[in-house]
């Protein structure tokens, strides 16, 4: 079974920096495309970062310059690198890959269960 759980979240001052995890299990995701997103109080979820399997990487506007996204397929773990935090960054960061094939050749999509990042002095 499929599951992605995420960890490195946590409390931090402005300007300060965080970094993210999202171990995958249940499965190889080298293939797969691996995202971050988030969501705060009150807001819609965001895509904050997506790599691909090629390596290619896009993010929010709001966070380039200032968050990297990465991936390690040997230990099936993706990475968010975030630095120069802002309290608008303060959110629930949540794991995700997109479109995984099942055996019957339909898709779907898992997420993790979220880490909490809370930027304030």
């Amino acid at each position: 079974q499929v599951q992605l759980v995420e960890s490195g979240g946590g409390l931090v001052q402005p300007g300060g920096s965080l970094r993210l995890s999202c171990a995958a299990s249940g499965g190889n995701y080298r293939a797969y495309a691996m995202a971050w997103h988030r969501q705060a109080p009150g807001k819609q979820r965001e895509l904050v970062a997506i790599i691909f399997a090629s390596g290619n990487t896009n993010y929010a506007d709001s966070v380039k310059g200032r968050f990297t996204i990465s991936r390690d397929n040997a230990k099936n773990t993706l990475y968010l690198q975030m630095d120069s935090l802002k309290p608008e960054d303060t959110a629930v960061y949540l794991c995700n890959v997109p479109g995984i094939f099942a055996k019957d050749g339909s898709q779907y999509d898992v997420w993790g269960q979220g880490t909490q990042v809370t930027v304030s002095s």
